[in-house]
C-alpha cells in the first residue's frame, strides 16, 4: 500500500529534525575537542582551518594528507559545518590512526 504525500512529507519534516539535531551534537562535540586542543586560542582564517579539518578527515579515513599546508582556492572546499561532519564521521568510524 502506498503512503499518501501528506505521511512522506512529515516524516521527511521529522528526519529534517533529527538530522539538524545531530548536526548540532557532533559540531558541538568537535568544537569542545578543539577547545581542548587549545586551537580557540589561535589566530587562524576559517579557510585555512577549513583545510586543516579536512586534512584529518582524510588521515583517519586512510587517505592521503596535504603537505603544502597553504590555503585552498574559495568555493572548492564545503562549509565548516560539512567539514566538523567529516571529521566526526570518520572519528566514528573506527578507523581512526593512534
Amino acid at each position: 500500500m502506498k503512503k499518501p504525500s501528506s505521511k512522506i512529507r512529515d516524516e521527511i519534516a521529522k528526519l529534517q529534525e533529527q538530522l539538524k539535531a545531530a548536526e548540532t551534537r557532533e559540531a558541538e562535540r568537535i568544537g569542545r575537542v578543539a577547545l581542548k586542543a587549545g586551537l580557540g586560542e589561535i589566530e587562524v582564517d576559517e579557510p585555512e582551518l577549513q583545510a586543516a579539518f579536512e586534512d584529518l578527515a582524510k588521515r583517519f579515513r586512510g587517505g592521503e594528507v596535504r603537505t603544502g599546508g597553504g590555503k585552498r582556492a574559495a568555493g572548492t572546499g564545503e562549509s565548516s559545518a560539512s567539514s566538523a561532519q567529516n571529521a566526526t564521521g570518520a572519528s566514528a568510524s573506527g578507523t581512526a590512526e593512534a
